[in-house]
């Protein structure tokens, strides 16, 4: 598939759902692989902050929000660190669409591939205050263009091992890598809503998370009769441990729902978080569908899927196994050793 294509699959995949409309800082995501690197993505706290609207800025250059008391200056250092795929951090004078001028605090920087080329420019942004709280909206600057950055880089990596293996009519997978996705968008959600109150909490509730993952994914491309229970017990890991497990649960949990029941309308499928003693964290996936065909092996470098758990398991220490009867169901486990990594909660 050509670099175009592989474009379109990010389009398909809906970058809202990484970037985060309810974000408090302003976003923008522009493509540096169409001419003059326009803008592909804004979230709602920027057309808030610009006054401009999502379709009136998607597929422009950023320099429209400059005017003729901009500093020509720090336009130079933007271009200049953009040309060379730097990061950046300035102060730069824009105009809103009411031509209203406000000094927007700018943090810019590549998202790379799998193969360290850059796919898209991330830009934060905040207006500039002399409020007391300035400093510490800095580091919530740095702390969301930080993590938004790195989860863009594992979908992009994801899109690519896509586009590497989906003739140009197979669609439908398109369905599965819009769960993944999700699965981030679901993680800020989390974050924000799970009692924490900012994007910058550094622990979720695991449980809670894996919990919204599989109602989610359940609702989107589970069957009606098909019922999901979920038992989790009730404690807290980082943020980027949660994205990673949270991405293998997003896996198993799709490919069950997609192949355990392919003439049935009804069955079940349930979800288990538990932490076992020496810090061990268990998420096991079980369905009573018609089960793996005899010889089948998963995961395998032979589907992207397969891929993507494998690496992701590889990526936290943890370890995977299959218990399949069958004609009774599958049942996949997945521990991870991660001594220090969990706080027990509240029950």
């Amino acid at each position: 598939m050509d670099k175009n294509a592989e474009k379109a699959l990010f389009k398909e995949a809906d970058v809202r759902g990484i970037s985060i409309d309810r974000m408090p800082l302003a976003m923008v995501v522009t493509n540096p692989d169409i001419e003059d690197n326009p803008i592909v993505y804004v979230n709602r706290a920027f057309e808030r902050l610009t006054g401009y609207s999502s379709d009136a800025a998607v597929g422009r250059n950023c320099r429209f929000l400059q005017g003729p008391e901009t500093d020509r200056k720090t336009i130079e250092a933007l271009s200049n660190a953009i040309k060379d795929k730097q990061e950046i951090e300035v102060d730069l004078l824009n105009y809103r669409a009411d031509g209203e001028t406000f000094m927007n605090h700018l943090l810019i920087s590549p998202i790379l591939d799998d193969k360290g080329d850059v796919s898209y420019f991330l830009g934060v942004q905040r207006r500039v205050t002399t409020k007391p709280d300035i400093v510490s909206a800095d580091n919530q600057l740095r702390e969301v263009q930080h993590r938004v950055k790195n989860h863009l880089q594992m979908v992009v990596s994801m899109i690519r091992m896509q586009a590497e293996q989906t003739p140009d009519s197979a669609r439908g997978q398109f369905s599965t890598l819009a769960n993944r996705v999700e699965t981030l968008q679901l993680l800020y959600q989390e974050m924000t809503d799970a009692g924490v109150g900012s994007v910058r909490a550094t622990r979720i509730q695991l449980g809670a998370y894996i919990t919204r993952i599989a109602s989610a994914i359940g609702f989107l491309a589970g069957k009606e009769g098909v019922r999901i229970n979920v038992d989790s017990d009730s404690f807290e890991t980082s943020v980027e441990f949660a994205a990673r497990l949270g991405l293998v649960a997003s896996e198993v949990f799709t490919n069950a729902l997609q192949h355990a029941f392919p003439d049935r309308d009804s069955g079940l499928v349930e979800v288990r978080v538990k932490q076992l003693s020496g810090g061990v964290i268990r998420l096991r996936i079980t369905d009573d569908g018609v089960g793996m065909p005899d010889g089948a092996s998963w995961p395998n470098g032979n589907s992207l899927g397969g891929r993507i758990v494998q690496t992701l398991i590889e990526g936290i220490g943890g370890k995977l196994s299959i218990d399949t009867g069958g004609a009774t169901g599958t049942t996949i486990t997945i521990d991870v050793p991660h001594q220090g990594e969990t706080e027990r909660g509240a029950n």
